[in-house]
C-alpha cells in the first residue's frame, strides 16, 4: 500500500479529532469582523482560497487568499494565516520574517516541528498527527480546511458523515466510468472554487494527467468549448442551472454529488489513486516534485 492510500483512508477521523481541538487553540485563529490574509503555495495556497470564500460568504470579515511570493499583504490586514506542510518553504519563511517585522498578528498552522516556520511565526498550530510521507499532500490540507471551517462556526458532522461514506465506498460505484476519461474540467462556485483548484492540482501531480479548473460560472466563457465525448466535467457544490444540461450536450460526463464538497473532494482523492495504480506511476513521489521548495537564492 502507498503512503498516499495510507493518508488518504484517515482523513474523516482526522477531521473529528481536530474539530476536538478548537477550543483550546479557537483564540489563536481570526475573530468575525477581522481583516484576513491566508499565505500560503500550491495546496495550503487553495485552502486559503477555500477559507477566504466560506468566511466572506458568512459575513465574518475581508478575507484574501494570496500565494506566498504573490501576496499583497502591504494592503494591510488585521492578522494573517499561515499554511504550510513543511515549515521548510522559502517563500512562506520570508513572509513569516516580514510579518513579524512588522507586529503584524499571525498563526502558523504547520505539519512538522522544529522548522523554520513553526520556530519563527508568532503563533503555531501544530498538527503532527497529520504530517505526510506522500509528497502529494492529503489529510494535512483537508484537515487544516477542517479546523478552519470549524472556526467559523460550521458543523463538520455532515462532512465527516460524507467522508466516512466515500471512503468505505467500493470502486465499482466511488468513480465508476471516470478511469477511462481522456480529460477532466473541474468547477466550483464561491468558496468551492479553491477545492476545484486543488482537484485539478491532484490529479496533475499524482498521475502527470492534465486537468484544468475554473469557477462553475465563468466555464461557459470559453472553456467549455473542450467538452467533448470522452472528457468530464467535475462540479463541487452548487452548480449553476443548466450547466449539466450544457455540459451533456457535448457529449461529455457531468459528474457532481449532493455531498459536502470537502468529501467530495476525498472522492477525487481516491480516484486519483486508483488511476494512478492503473498506469502504474507512483503517486507518493510526483515528478519533478518534492515535499518542499527551498531555493538557494530568491530575488
Amino acid at each position: 500500500m502507498t503512503f498516499l492510500a495510507q493518508e488518504i483512508a484517515t482523513q474523516a477521523d482526522d477531521w473529528a479529532a481536530v474539530v476536538e481541538r478548537l477550543p483550546d487553540i479557537a483564540d489563536l485563529l481570526p475573530r468575525p469582523g477581522e481583516r484576513v490574509a491566508t499565505i500560503g503555495c500550491g495546496t495550503s495556497w487553495f485552502m486559503g482560497q477555500v477559507y477566504a470564500g466560506l468566511r466572506e460568504s458568512l459575513g465574518q470579515g475581508v478575507t484574501d487568499a494570496f500565494a506566498a511570493s504573490e501576496h499583497q499583504l502591504a494592503r494591510g490586514y488585521d492578522r494573517v494565516v499561515v499554511i504550510t506542510r513543511s515549515g521548510t518553504t522559502t517563500e512562506v519563511i520570508e513572509v513569516v520574517e516580514q510579518l513579524r517585522a512588522a507586529g503584524t498578528p499571525h498563526v502558523a498552522l504547520v505539519a512538522t516541528a522544529g522548522t523554520p516556520v513553526a520556530e519563527k511565526a508568532e503563533s503555531l498550530i501544530l498538527l503532527p498527527e497529520v504530517d505526510e510521507q506522500s509528497v502529494v499532500q492529503t489529510r494535512f490540507a483537508t484537515t487544516v480546511l477542517a479546523l478552519l471551517r470549524a472556526s467559523l462556526g460550521e458543523s463538520l458532522d455532515a462532512a465527516i458523515a460524507d467522508a466516512r461514506e466515500v471512503l468505505a465506498e467500493g470502486d465499482d460505484t466511488a468513480y465508476a466510468g471516470l478511469l477511462d476519461a481522456e480529460q477532466i474540467t473541474f468547477l466550483g462556485r464561491g468558496w468551492t472554487i479553491g477545492l476545484a483548484h486543488e482537484a485539478a492540482l491532484k490529479l496533475r501531480e499524482s498521475n502527470q494527467f492534465w486537468a484544468e479548473s475554473y469557477p462553475a460560472m465563468d466555464y461557459r466563457h470559453g472553456p467549455i468549448s473542450i467538452a467533448a465525448p470522452g472528457r468530464v466535467t467535475w462540479a463541487f457544490g452548487e452548480v449553476p442551472e443548466g450547466l449539466r444540461e450544457q455540459v451533456e450536450a457535448t457529449g461529455a460526463r457531468f459528474e457532481h454529488r449532493d455531498i459536502d464538497p470537502m468529501a467530495d473532494l476525498v472522492r477525487l482523492q481516491r480516484y486519483c489513486l486508483a488511476r494512478a495504480v492503473a498506469a502504474g506511476i507512483n503517486p507518493d513521489e510526483p515528478r519533478n516534485l518534492s515535499r518542499s521548495i527551498i531555493l538557494d537564492d530568491v530575488s
